[in-house]
Protein backbone atom coordinates (compact mmCIF):
# COMPACT_ATOMS: atom_id res chain seq x y z
CA UNK A 1 0.00 0.00 0.00
CA UNK A 2 1.37 3.49 -1.27
CA UNK A 3 2.36 5.25 2.46
CA UNK A 4 2.91 8.89 0.58
CA UNK A 5 0.39 11.45 2.25
CA UNK A 6 -2.24 12.29 -0.74
CA UNK A 7 -2.61 16.04 -1.53
CA UNK A 8 -6.13 17.57 -1.48
CA UNK A 9 -5.65 18.02 -5.52
CA UNK A 10 -4.75 14.56 -5.78
CA UNK A 11 -7.70 13.16 -3.53
CA UNK A 12 -9.80 15.47 -5.57
CA UNK A 13 -8.80 13.84 -8.69
CA UNK A 14 -9.28 10.36 -7.72
CA UNK A 15 -12.97 11.40 -6.69
CA UNK A 16 -13.95 12.96 -9.46
CA UNK A 17 -12.38 10.65 -11.92
CA UNK A 18 -14.15 7.19 -10.25
CA UNK A 19 -16.89 9.54 -8.44
CA UNK A 20 -18.41 9.06 -4.98
CA UNK A 21 -21.63 8.45 -3.40
CA UNK A 22 -22.30 9.28 0.05
CA UNK A 23 -26.41 7.85 1.38
CA UNK A 24 -28.16 9.44 4.72
CA UNK A 25 -31.39 9.99 6.29
CA UNK A 26 -32.00 12.48 8.81
CA UNK A 27 -35.17 11.55 11.37
CA UNK A 28 -36.74 14.40 13.38
CA UNK A 29 -39.37 12.63 15.91
CA UNK A 30 -41.14 14.17 19.23
CA UNK A 31 -42.35 11.42 21.71
CA UNK A 32 -42.46 8.48 18.91
CA UNK A 33 -43.73 10.65 16.34
CA UNK A 34 -42.06 11.24 12.97
CA UNK A 35 -42.25 14.69 11.82
CA UNK A 36 -39.91 14.84 9.45
CA UNK A 37 -37.77 12.45 7.54
CA UNK A 38 -35.14 13.73 4.59
CA UNK A 39 -33.59 11.42 2.47
CA UNK A 40 -30.18 12.35 0.71
CA UNK A 41 -28.56 10.91 -1.62
CA UNK A 42 -25.07 12.77 -2.85
CA UNK A 43 -23.36 11.76 -5.88
CA UNK A 44 -20.02 13.54 -6.18
CA UNK A 45 -18.21 13.40 -9.69
CA UNK A 46 -17.03 14.97 -12.79
CA UNK A 47 -19.65 15.74 -15.48
CA UNK A 48 -17.75 13.44 -17.78
CA UNK A 49 -17.88 10.64 -15.28
CA UNK A 50 -21.74 11.31 -14.48
CA UNK A 51 -22.13 11.20 -18.42
CA UNK A 52 -20.30 7.66 -18.50
CA UNK A 53 -22.45 6.49 -15.64
CA UNK A 54 -25.45 7.76 -17.76
CA UNK A 55 -26.39 10.19 -15.48
CA UNK A 56 -26.84 13.73 -17.41
CA UNK A 57 -30.28 14.88 -16.20
CA UNK A 58 -28.86 18.91 -16.31
CA UNK A 59 -28.22 18.52 -20.18
CA UNK A 60 -32.26 18.86 -20.75
CA UNK A 61 -33.12 21.01 -17.10
CA UNK A 62 -34.49 24.60 -18.79
CA UNK A 63 -32.95 25.63 -15.26
CA UNK A 64 -29.57 24.38 -16.36
CA UNK A 65 -29.88 24.65 -19.99
CA UNK A 66 -32.34 27.65 -21.38
CA UNK A 67 -32.52 26.13 -24.70
CA UNK A 68 -32.94 22.78 -23.82
CA UNK A 69 -36.47 22.61 -24.10
CA UNK A 70 -36.22 24.00 -27.37
CA UNK A 71 -33.82 21.14 -28.41
CA UNK A 72 -36.12 18.73 -27.05
CA UNK A 73 -38.91 20.17 -29.44
CA UNK A 74 -36.10 20.44 -32.26
CA UNK A 75 -35.67 16.61 -31.64
CA UNK A 76 -39.48 15.50 -31.77
CA UNK A 77 -39.97 17.67 -35.05
CA UNK A 78 -36.89 16.08 -36.46
CA UNK A 79 -38.08 12.70 -35.21
CA UNK A 80 -41.18 13.09 -37.06
CA UNK A 81 -39.92 14.74 -40.48
CA UNK A 82 -37.37 11.89 -40.79
CA UNK A 83 -40.58 9.13 -40.17
CA UNK A 84 -42.81 11.22 -43.03
CA UNK A 85 -40.07 11.41 -45.23
CA UNK A 86 -39.32 7.31 -45.43
CA UNK A 87 -43.02 6.97 -45.75
CA UNK A 88 -42.97 8.98 -48.60
CA UNK A 89 -39.71 7.67 -50.12
CA UNK A 90 -41.53 3.82 -49.37
CA UNK A 91 -44.21 4.96 -51.41
CA UNK A 92 -42.31 6.36 -53.73
CA UNK A 93 -40.39 3.06 -54.76
CA UNK A 94 -41.65 1.45 -58.04
CA UNK A 95 -44.96 -0.63 -57.57
CA UNK A 96 -46.00 1.79 -55.26
CA UNK A 97 -46.83 4.54 -57.22
CA UNK A 98 -50.32 3.99 -57.41
CA UNK A 99 -51.26 4.43 -53.46
CA UNK A 100 -48.92 8.17 -53.99
CA UNK A 101 -51.52 9.21 -56.84
CA UNK A 102 -54.61 8.22 -54.09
Amino acid sequence: MDRNPSSLADVLERVLDKGVVIVGEIAVNVVDIELLTLRLRLFVASAQTAREMGMDWWSDDPFFAPHAGQTRELRQQNTELLERVAALEKALKPGNVAEVER
